[in-house]
This record gives C-alpha cells, structure tokens and sequence, in this order.
C-alpha cells in the first residue's frame, strides 16, 4: 500500500523546478491537442492558421519556461512573452497563451529586483505588437487592445497582492519568533536567579559564619557540611535547568516534578542550617492537581528567604502557607529591617519576577515594609471552582 504521507514528503523535497515542471507539460501536451487548435487567446483580428513546425516552437516558448517560473521569473516571463507574440503574429491563438497570464502572477510574486523596469518594459513592448496586430481593416477596436492589457496587468497586481501578503505574513512569524525568544529569555533569567541567588546567598552567609567558628571545631564542621549539601544542591537545580534548556528535553517528563509540601519543608530546613530563625506554618493539603500553583508557591517562599538572609540575617522568619480548594494563600514575614554589614545586595530583580508570576496565573502580590519588619503576601489561584 502506498504511503500517501511519505509521497507528499518527498515530493515537497523535490528542486521547485521539479515541482513547476508537471503545470508546463500538461499545458504543452493540452496545445497539442487538435480538439483545441483555434481555442486560446486571442489579440486583434487575424484569422486561425494551422500549426507547423513554428506554432510547436510558440507553444513551447510558452509552455516549458513554466518549469523555473518561481527560479527564474524573468527568464520564464521574457521567453513566455516571446513565444506568445510568435503565436498571435502567425495566428496561432494556441491554449498554450494561458502561460501569459500564469507567468505573470509568478513574476508578481518571486521577482525580487528590477520589477518597475520589468513592468515598463512589457508596456513598452505590448505598444509594437499591438500595432502590428492591429490590422487595416481589422474588426478589433483599440478597446480589446487595452482590455487585454488591464488582463494582464491585473495578472500581475494579483502576483504582487500575494507577494505583499507572504512578507507580512513572514514578518508577523518573525516579531512571534522574536517575541517567544525575548519571553524564553527572561523565564530562564528569572529560573537562573531564583536557583542561584537562593543557594548562593545560603553559602555566602554560612561561609561569613564559619570565620567565626574557628575555635569551635564541631559546629565549623556542621557549617562547612551545611555549605557543601547548600552547592552540591544548587548543582543539581542547574542541571536541571540546562536539561529544560537541551532541545530534546520532553517536557512531559516534568509533569511529576511540581514542588511538593516536603520541598518547602527542605528549603525550609536549608534556610535554617545557614543560621535564619525559620517557622513554618500549614493549613489544608494541596488542590490535585496543583500544578502551576505550587511551582509559583514554592518560588515565593524561596526568594522571600533568599532576602531574609541577605538584608535580616538572624531575624526571626515566619512561613504561613494555606491550601484552600481554589487558592493557596502564603505569607512570609521577618522581623526587622536593613541590611548587615557583609549582606550580599540585591539587583530587585526577586520581587519582581515573583510578582509577574503569581499574576501570570490571576492571582495577588504584595511585598512591603510594616511596623515589626517585611512581609511578602501572595494570593494564587489553584485547583478546580467546585
């Protein structure tokens, strides 16, 4: 059995030559045929002549240029139009004078330069020929002669109608292309500061505490541990993160790999072994499925954190996240303000990008100083309306 796909898949990989080739032998086998001798265009008044052996030349100037009429439009053009002078100056008027109008649409659309100069110059030519066709005597008024030419230029201006419409279709592709490239651009920065900032700032501030420790050799040694499971975990968050980078990463696979309860508790737990007083409060268990939800819950609790290490390292850090069946509700708050001496800085970038994430899925942000020190609230939409 023929594989329908498979041939058209081939075909599509053909020259466009190849591709062209079938229009201009059907033409060229249809003008042979006697039944439609006498049947083509026909320009002024002179009377049909039998074909001999320069009607098959005519014809097939007029017919195989078809073939590289997308290559060469203007090849194809020029000896069209040849051939179908040669067919209305001997009388011919074979089928083959529909290659005309076909040639004309494809220059329309594929000729890339000289095409005012082509223009003028078929104008110009069109002149002598009506002239010579145009007879003394001759039934034709000059009304047919200008009706054939607004044929034709009409032929072209449907070419160049499509031409316009393939650019502005190709320029609306490139602005969609550019624009996905701009939005993957800034999600891989905000995954990038979230993965790195968060375990970098854990290091920098163990690291800081373990000058201190120098005459305590076993709590130097939970530190240095702690700095070492804090890099050996922002290890693997890059690598996962370069795997969603690698072209064939099957995003399917990451259907499983939303952040759960226990990870926040982990991060919790990693934010406490950097020397950050944390409590972490739940209500009610997760909407099934979360999906999104979670991943933007567990990326505010994280940044939220991340500043509390950074500008209220050793401030007491309240986690609240509340599960309710069409939203989760998290609220991160620290005691005290400013930043210690030694603190990394911040670029801004944190609060930011968590804002248009949780408004990414229709849901609130807030982030702002109060009387006792900082809190960060969150409002995200999860779960199924019942």
């Amino acid at each position: 059995m023929i594989d329908l796909r498979r041939v058209s898949d081939l075909w599509r990989r053909c020259d466009v030559t190849v591709r062209d080739l079938p229009l201009a032998l059907v033409l060229l086998a249809g003008s042979l045929v006697p039944s439609f001798h006498g049947y083509g265009t026909q320009i002024g008044d002179r009377p049909d002549r039998p074909f001999d052996a320069l009607a098959v030349v005519a014809i097939a100037l007029e017919c195989l240029p078809l073939a590289v009429r997308r290559r060469w439009p203007a090849v194809c053009l020029a000896l069209v139009t040849v051939g179908f002078a040669v067919d209305q100056l001997r009388g011919y008027h074979a089928y083959a004078g529909t290659g005309l109008a076909i040639s004309l649409v494809s220059a329309g659309v594929h000729l890339e330069r000289h095409r005012r100069v082509t223009m003028v110059a078929l104008s110009v030519a069109y002149v002598p020929l009506a002239i010579a066709l145009n007879r003394p005597g001759s039934g034709e008024n000059v009304g047919g002669f200008v009706t054939f030419y607004a044929a034709c230029v009409l032929a072209w201006g449907i070419g160049a109608w499509l031409r316009s419409t393939r650019i502005a279709e190709a320029e609306r592709r490139r602005g969609l292309a550019e624009a996905t490239r701009a939005a993957e651009r800034t999600r891989i920065a905000r995954e990038l500061h979230d993965v790195v900032a968060h375990h970098v700032t854990a290091m920098v501030v163990q690291a800081e505490a373990a000058r201190y420790l120098t005459a305590a050799p076993d709590r130097l040694d939970a530190t240095l541990g702690a700095v070492t499971d804090t890099g050996r975990r922002a290890i693997t968050d890059l690598r996962h993160l370069l795997d969603l980078l690698n072209p064939d990463h099957d995003p399917a696979s990451e259907a499983g790999r939303a952040p759960s309860t226990g990870d926040l508790r982990a991060l919790v737990e990693q934010t406490r072994q950097a020397g950050q007083p944390v409590e972490f409060a739940q209500q009610g268990e997760p909407a099934e499925p979360a999906g999104s939800a979670e991943f933007v819950t567990y990326r505010v609790v994280q940044e939220s954190l991340t500043n509390a290490l950074k500008y209220a390292h050793g401030r007491r850090t309240v986690v609240e996240v509340r599960y309710g069946q069409r939203e989760i509700d998290v609220e991160i708050g620290t005691a005290g303000s400013g930043s210690p001496p030694g603190s990394p800085g911040g670029s801004g970038r944190g609060l930011a990008g968590l804002r248009d994430r949780v408004e990414a899925l229709g849901g609130e942000f807030s982030a702002g100083r109060r009387a006792d020190g900082f809190v960060v609230r969150a409002r995200i939409p999860a779960g199924n309306p019942s």
